[in-house]
């Protein structure tokens, strides 16, 4: 596996930018305005990945469509964490064979994490011909050469060399929403969980420099951004690799001096890496939600030694304490694997003790998927489908009580919420904590900060009115 990680150059992006003037050129020439269409699968970081992708369609000349049929292009962004992710994928994308029939220039691009794995493009490349191109995450920042060849030589391509990562500055990026944003700060894992694809296909961690993180923050936050979540595979171990002394708490409480009125958040917290000063530094600064995701995947101190994770039942419960403790309106949540190999019953009755310990407001729930390549994978796993089924539902019957329990309690508190969107009839705010609240109200709300009082609740969301002001 290649370690070394690369800082594209300016000239190599400036050698990028000058390719989409060419194919908008292209087009232009034709005289008829080309169509793509993008879809996103897996998580945030995908999400984040997916708008540089738009982004440089649009410099291309390229306008945003929501379907792929009669899209130009249309380029499918995966995720490889679950397998019953990659069959959907796998299944949209062989159904992608008649948009391409009835619209016979159609190029078709699959990237993302999936692209990363050796065995998924030797499949496309054998299996299914339409598809056009394919790159992994780390040459996303190469995707309008990547377009440019494959419009210009009509041959297939293939971008999938094995790469620690790269970093690439300044890709335009068109982003879904003005009011909220995603902010990669980082890049790649370190941990290598025994489950997880995800250092094998994102390389290893790799920071953004401060500067150019705050600069992106400044400039959201100049143009009526409320809301900046940062990402990474593990926030915690942000800086790690850069020649400053500056770690993730640091970058927290520089973000959160930028004037102006706007939250932070941020996800993937890993357990390992998430200290005192972080909690300290989210209790200090009203700026930064009281809300953390903070994975723990097993009760079991075994389990977690044979998932890698690093820590075990007792650490990550004093860190949970500690969090409380200085932040007693935290709002937590986390990931739990179910039936991971060996999990034994009493295992599994660990876990449902720390959840009842914890009591998460929400969880993220998974029966464990052997990811090809993984150590996990080639574990014996000796419990029955079924079993690790009657676990999961035990599970997720424990946290929805839990949720609804502590949902419940917010009925009659007044919570200042931004008003984000529209849900039917309704419109959609979240609390600090991140807690969805539909409420009525006009149009012209959705953007601003509102005192609403909780009026009502369910194990996912809660109703709101609206105060009036005297």
């Amino acid at each position: 596996m290649n370690t070394k990680t690369t800082v594209i150059p300016q000239q190599a992006l400036q050698q990028q930018l000058d390719l989409c003037a060419q194919i908008h050129s292209l087009w232009h020439s034709r005289g008829t305005p080309p169509l793509a269409y993008v879809e996103t699968y897996g998580c945030q970081q995908n999400e984040a990945d997916s708008e540089r992708i738009r982004g440089l369609l649009c410099e291309c000349g390229y306008a945003m469509t929501d379907s792929a049929e009669g899209a130009d292009v249309v380029v499918m962004n995966t995720c490889a964490i679950r397998e019953h992710a990659e069959q959907r994928v796998f299944g949209n994308l062989g159904a992608l064979t008649h948009t391409k029939r009835r619209h016979q220039g159609q190029k078709i691009f699959l990237c993302g994490c999936m692209a990363g794995q050796a065995h998924v493009s030797d499949r496309i490349k054998n299996s299914y011909h339409h598809v056009d191109g394919v790159f992994s995450t780390h040459h996303l920042w190469q995707f309008p050469e990547i377009l440019y060849r494959v419009l210009t030589t009509g041959k297939r391509v293939f971008y999938v060399e094995d790469e620690a990562g790269s970093i690439a500055e300044g890709l335009p990026q068109l982003r879904d929403n003005t009011l909220k944003a995603w902010v990669s700060i980082m890049y790649g894992c370190n941990n290598f969980c025994t489950y997880c694809i995800v250092p094998y296909v994102r390389g290893r961690e790799r920071s953004r420099k401060p500067e150019d993180i705050l600069k992106e923050c400044e400039n959201l936050i100049r143009s009526g951004c409320k809301e900046i979540t940062l990402l990474g595979q593990n926030v915690n171990s942000y800086g790690k690799d850069l020649n400053s002394s500056i770690d993730f708490a640091d970058l927290l409480q520089r973000i959160a001096q930028i004037p102006g009125d706007f939250l932070i958040r941020f996800m993937t917290s890993h357990p390992r890496d998430a200290s005192r000063k972080l909690f300290d530094t989210m209790a200090a600064n009203p700026k930064i939600a009281k809300q953390l995701h903070l994975p723990f995947q097993s009760g079991s101190s075994r389990v977690l030694k044979a998932m890698n994770r690093h820590y075990d039942r007792e650490t990550y419960l004093e860190k949970v304490r500690y969090a409380k403790s200085v932040m007693p309106d935290l709002v937590l949540t986390s990931d739990v694997i179910v039936g991971f190999p060996g999990e034994t019953e009493e295992e599994f009755e660990e876990t449902l003790s720390l959840i009842s310990q914890v009591r998460y407001d929400a969880l993220f729930t998974f029966i464990f998927s052997p990811r090809k390549g993984t150590p996990a994978a080639a574990m014996e796993d000796p419990t029955p489908k079924e079993e690790k089924n009657r676990r999961f539902d035990q599970l997720c019957a424990l946290q929805n009580t839990i949720s609804e329990q502590i949902h419940s309690a917010y009925v009659g508190k007044t919570l200042r919420c931004l008003a984000d969107g529209q849900d039917k009839d309704m419109l959609t705010a979240r609390t600090e904590g991140g807690r969805l609240v539909r409420f009525a109200g006009s149009e012209d709300l959705i953007g601003k900060y509102l005192s609403l009082t909780i009026t009502g609740s369910t194990t996912w969301s809660l109703t709101g009115q609206l105060e009036e002001k005297d």
